[in-house]
């Protein structure tokens, strides 16, 4: 009994450690953008490759919520773990993504870095739908991620209850952030080189 409450411990430390640590990582990216010259322009479909990911987080986290309306535990099961893979995939490509090369801006046609004001003029209202759709999706996506963990981990220590209860709020919200994921690529991609 010791030693599982001292593993429960060390379970708990990573799942705060985590917590913070991706926030922190993407704070840094957005304030303190840098560019490794050793990645390469390959790093510029990266955007497709996140919608893609998202997409596929989508239907996994649709399918996994089927499975277990069913009753398919083991199913459910796989489902969420792979949605759980898409997810560390997706934020290991968005940083190497972000680290590579320079936040694309909606509305700048001209591929200057700047949305000038006849561009903007061009945008108007589509951009503040845009950057309202962009915000709430990061920020959830960064408070989801403890919500996540925790489920996983009550999930695989057998507090059923538990795990129930974290993801009657966490599922909606991690679906939210993969469709939201979506958009924005569909909304930015024509202002992409």
């Amino acid at each position: 009994m010791a030693k599982a409450q001292a593993d429960n411990k060390v379970y708990l430390r990573i799942i705060y450690l985590i917590s913070i640590a991706i926030p922190v990582a993407v704070a840094f990216l957005i304030f303190f953008p840098a560019e490794f010259s050793l990645i390469g322009d390959w790093v510029k479909v990266l955007p497709k490759v996140h919608a893609g990911i998202n997409s596929l987080t989508v239907f996994t986290l649709i399918a996994a919520l089927a499975a277990i309306k069913k009753g398919s535990v083991v199913v459910h099961r796989s489902f969420m773990f792979a949605s759980l893979f898409l997810g560390l995939l997706f934020l290991v490509s968005y940083v190497l993504y972000h680290s590579s090369v320079d936040s694309v801006k909606f509305g700048d046609v001209d591929h200057d870095g700047l949305v000038s004001e006849v561009e903007l003029e061009d945008v108007r209202s589509s951009r503040l739908f845009y950057l309202i759709i962009l915000a709430s999706h990061i920020l959830l996506s960064l408070l989801v991620v403890p919500f996540v963990l925790f489920a996983f981990y009550y999930a695989l220590t057998g507090q059923i209850e538990r795990h129930k209860k974290m993801v009657k709020y966490t599922f909606p919200v991690w679906l939210y952030v993969s469709v939201t994921g979506v958009v924005v690529y569909f909304m930015i991609s024509p202002y992409y080189f």
